[in-house]
């Protein structure tokens, strides 16, 4: 029956297959990463230090990731679809399928036992920790579905962005010339414009949607990554060792990639971690300028904030996403604070000191 429901509903199987085949690839990325950082004795004791350091926050991190993931594997049908003929025909993830059957009529107060404004009996009494919003979804599902957003607007654009950055940046820095003049004048002139008008003049073009708003985010968050890196190559390029690989006759191309790359990535590493909270915090203010992602804790906030001046007021949903927001954001940049302790020379030489 499953088998012909996805056959009568290709969209929806298409898109299910989709998500989950990206989830595959994102799986198969950590386990990669994480067996490349095991096998390099310096990245080993750096990430191993960071663990013993900030070992909470690594926690919370995973815990938003592992959400992530079991809301990004999903198919059509299956038990409990039959309650909702829309939820039926549409591929279901396997957080949504925990919280089948948890809706509500409309507001609730955490843990309360019926309704907000008429006070008639809940379906499900006390059986939401965090209430109920407008349209009587449970918050604490709102807020989990939330998590995959964030760290798909972090992840996503900070993977459109960084690569960018590190092509231009190269370039530019080794090449030098009329190419770098060319490159670094791109460069400034989308620095001078606002970066937040920039923003929404793309995704007006592009469309309202997750992949146009990380689209739009990594084509004005490459210029800050590009800047360092065409330094860096500036001065990596004039060391013995590559001058001795040109000398040799070695290619430019595998001088960039196998000398001049792998001497960025501790650069990769700290802007990734510091780029994923400006962009979170970006999508946050664009959810509420009206043109966010759906689901996500930006517009959580941005819906919420009618409700504070309500009598009496209705907190939960905006202290939620605001917790929520601000849990993320606070482990991944002290988990950024340990890695840049870690990588940086100058620390580094500080604690033999």
């Amino acid at each position: 029956m499953d088998t012909l429901q996805s056959l009568l509903e290709p969209g929806a199987a298409r898109d299910a297959l989709t998500s989950n085949l990206l989830t595959l690839f994102s799986l198969l990325c950590v386990v990669g990463a994480a067996l490349k950082i095991r096998s390099h004795p310096i990245w080993a004791r750096a990430f191993a230090t960071v663990l013993r350091r900030r070992r909470f926050s690594v926690i919370v991190l995973g815990l938003f990731f592992s959400v992530a993931i079991l809301d990004s594997i999903e198919w059509v049908g299956g038990e409990g679809a039959g309650e909702d003929k829309v939820a039926a025909m549409e591929a279901r993830s396997l957080l949504d399928r925990a919280f089948s059957g948890s809706r509500e009529k409309s507001y609730s107060a955490p843990f309360a036992q019926e309704e907000f404004y008429d006070h008639s009996p809940l379906v499900h009494p006390g059986a939401h920790p965090l209430g109920t919003n407008i349209l009587g979804q449970d918050v604490v599902y709102a807020l989990l579905k939330g998590a995959k957003v964030a760290l798909l607007i972090g992840g996503l654009t900070s993977a459109i962005a960084i690569p960018l950055a590190l092509f231009f940046g190269m370039l530019a820095g080794y090449y030098g010339g009329r190419l770098d003049d060319i490159i670094f004048f791109v460069m400034s002139t989308l620095a001078s414009m606002p970066s937040i008008l920039l923003l929404v003049a793309l995704i007006m073009a592009l469309g309202k949607s997750t992949f146009s708003v990380c689209v739009a985010l990594g084509v004005t968050s490459w210029v800050g990554l590009s800047r360092l890196t065409r330094g860096e190559t500036m001065k990596l390029r004039e060391l013995d060792y590559v001058l001795a690989a040109r000398s040799l006759g070695v290619s430019h191309r595998r001088i960039l990639l196998t000398h001049i790359l792998p001497n960025l990535m501790h650069l990769v590493v700290i802007t990734f971690v510091l780029m994923f909270s400006g962009l979170v915090l970006a999508e946050a203010t664009l959810a509420w300028l009206g043109i966010g992602v759906d689901g996500s804790w930006g517009q959580m906030i941005a819906q919420a904030k009618d409700e504070l001046s309500r009598q009496p007021v209705i907190w939960w949903n905006i202290g939620a996403a605001g917790v929520a927001l601000f849990s993320l954001l606070l482990a991944v940049n002290r988990v950024g604070d340990a890695l840049r302790d870690v990588l940086d020379p100058r620390t580094i030489s500080g604690d033999h000191s």
